[in-house]
């Protein structure tokens, strides 16, 4: 059974920081590629940040130069560093694993950044 449980979500002040987890399990993470997405309320959820199985990476406009995606294929762990975080950050960050063209999701973790 694939499970991706996220962690590291809270609340924060403007031109703060934050790093996410994603903890995988039941796949075979090292040729996974992975993502983050985010759903802010009453918006469509949208793509923050991607890397591939061969660590490949690719941002959202509005989060390249603050977000950076990283994965560590021993651990079966995708992180999400986010600096200089911004209210319009504010979302539920969901972590996404793909392998052999299925989509596995989480469960998602809450970011909300105060002005």
């Amino acid at each position: 059974q694939v499970q991706l449980v996220e962690s590291g979500g809270g609340l924060v002040q403007g031109g703060g920081s934050l790093r996410l987890s994603c903890a995988a399990s039941g796949i075979i993470f090292r040729i996974s590629n992975l993502g983050w997405y985010r759903q802010a309320p009453g918006k469509q959820r949208e793509l923050v940040a991607t890397i591939s199985r061969f660590g490949i990476t690719n941002y959202e406009q509005s989060v390249r130069g603050r977000f950076t995606i990283s994965r560590d294929n021993a651990k079966s762990v995708v992180y999400l560093q986010m600096n200089s975080l911004k209210p319009e950050d504010t979302a539920v960050y969901y972590c996404l694993g793909n392998q052999y063209g299925h989509d596995y999701w989480g469960q998602g973790t809450q970011v909300t950044v105060s002005s």
